[in-house]
């Protein structure tokens, strides 16, 4: 499988962080989106219409939405799947607040930052209120014990939200959340997102 890849995309990197977290192997094919907008190249549109990353190719498969494309990755992983639909619904709406802050903050897009910070603090919330719920519970992630899909879509916008001026020191149950995502065999790192660093005292 061949993903076309931009290093700094939370879309990007979600494809990358369930490949790597289900043992499956992606050839990397970096875009260079920023500045040479690569992504919008005569090349790059043959492929993608749309002008977007991510882009999966495999074999005559062409999947161009990051959603489609954990989907496709999870297909024999039952273990991963579940009522995966509103997840994926809120991971868009991440991505067009919280990822859009981003945006405007490190690559100078031209977004409303008021509007979509605010709309980033309100997922948030609603995020940290379910998480909340769920150490209650007992659960760790998302949808129960086990991480799915859900945590690997809503995951890297959340991470990064700082990159767009939306601070995390208000959300303890996200913290711990990240920190349960980030502690997983497999877990990969992007730049702003890192693996956890134990620290081993002598005896």
């Amino acid at each position: 499988m061949i993903l076309y890849d931009y290093v700094l995309s939370a879309s990007c990197y979600k494809v990358r962080l369930m490949a790597a977290l289900l043992g499956q192997s992606l050839t990397l094919h970096t875009v260079n989106f920023h500045p040479a907008r690569e992504h919008k190249s005569a090349d790059m549109l043959a492929l993608n219409p749309k002008g977007t990353l991510p882009v999966l190719l495999d074999g005559e498969t062409v999947l161009t939405d990051s959603a489609d494309i954990l989907r496709y990755l999870t297909r024999d992983a039952p273990e991963w799947r579940g009522d995966d639909d509103p997840w994926l619904a809120l991971a868009a709406d991440l991505n067009e607040s919280l990822g859009m802050a981003r945006l405007h903050d490190i690559l100078q897009y031209d977004v409303d930052i008021d509007a979509a910070r605010a709309a980033g603090v309100k997922q948030l919330r609603k995020l940290e209120a379910h998480m909340t719920a769920q150490r209650f519970d007992g659960h760790l992630f998302l949808t129960g014990a086990v991480p799915a899909l859900a945590d690997i879509a809503c995951f890297p916008n959340v991470s990064l939200a700082p990159d767009g001026g939306v601070s995390l020191d208000t959300y303890p149950s996200l913290r711990l959340w990240m920190r349960a995502i980030r502690s997983l065999p497999g877990f990969i790192e992007m730049p702003g997102i890192h693996r956890l660093h134990e620290l081993e005292f002598p005896e």
